[in-house]
């Protein structure tokens, strides 16, 4: 395996997701740059070149199988293996979303890519990652997937409006991460959920109020803990998120 540190962020094209590629670029470590979308993979890759980074695109839906095991067999013929796994790539499946009006296909969408694309890639994505001397991985998540916050008083209810597809999605995700934390307990691989706040990127149509690389800071932060660090936990800038 290689000896600089490998990662790979999914959705890097673009938003968040780029920012996280940046900001573990300048740390001197190779990413890959996961993203479907040929044309802004290859402006992504080129971006963080120019900015000194040891970027490499990665073909990826998460959506689709082979897909996702060509990247890892890529991955794995490039490097090795891999040390941080960043599960970024998301959709919010259009708005509005309430529960009495919403069209089933659009949850099971929504689902596919922000739950089951990350079980789809972590899995590919494990073999390598068990060769990693301190193994990571980060599932961005969010604040609407908190049933804490969701079912607050009015006063405390920060999660976000009232969304069937996209909110119950992160709190599924943040259950899955959950189920790995357990299963993984007792080795060396670390696996958190993370929240970046309220970034404005086309997901909510820029309507944000922090810079996709404010958003990037919390996986930065997840994807480079000691040893010793959290497992199985949900965390934003501030500390931990009430599940």
């Amino acid at each position: 395996m290689s000896e600089r540190t490998i990662a790979l962020v999914t959705g890097a094209n673009k938003g968040i997701g780029y920012e996280i590629a940046a900001g573990l670029g300048a740390l001197g470590w190779s990413v890959g740059v996961g993203a479907r979308d040929e044309r802004r993979r290859k402006a992504a890759v080129e971006g963080l070149r120019a900015a000194g980074v040891d970027a490499f695109g990665v073909p990826l839906d998460v959506t689709d199988d082979a897909s996702v095991t060509a990247a890892a067999r890529l991955i794995e013929e490039r490097a090795g293996g891999l040390d941080v796994l960043v599960n970024n790539a998301g959709i919010a499946g259009g708005m509005p979303q309430e529960p009495t009006r919403a069209d089933p296909t659009t949850i099971r969408t929504v689902v596919e890519t922000n739950v089951i694309g990350v079980i789809r890639v972590t899995n590919a994505m494990m073999p390598l990652l068990r060769r990693s001397a301190a193994p990571r991985i980060v599932n961005m998540s969010s604040s609407v997937g908190s049933l804490t916050l969701q079912s607050g008083t009015a006063a405390e209810q920060t999660a976000g409006p009232v969304a069937v597809a996209y909110a119950p999605s992160k709190t599924f995700l943040n259950a899955v991460t959950l189920q790995y934390a357990r299963e993984l307990a007792g080795t060396n691989i670390l696996i958190n959920a993370a929240c970046p706040g309220y970034v404005a990127t086309d997901l909510n149509g820029f309507r944000g109020v922090r810079t996709p690389e404010q958003g990037a800071a919390i996986a930065i932060e997840l994807a480079t803990l000691p040893g010793d660090g959290p497992t199985g936990k949900f965390f934003d800038d501030a500390g931990v998120v009430p599940w």
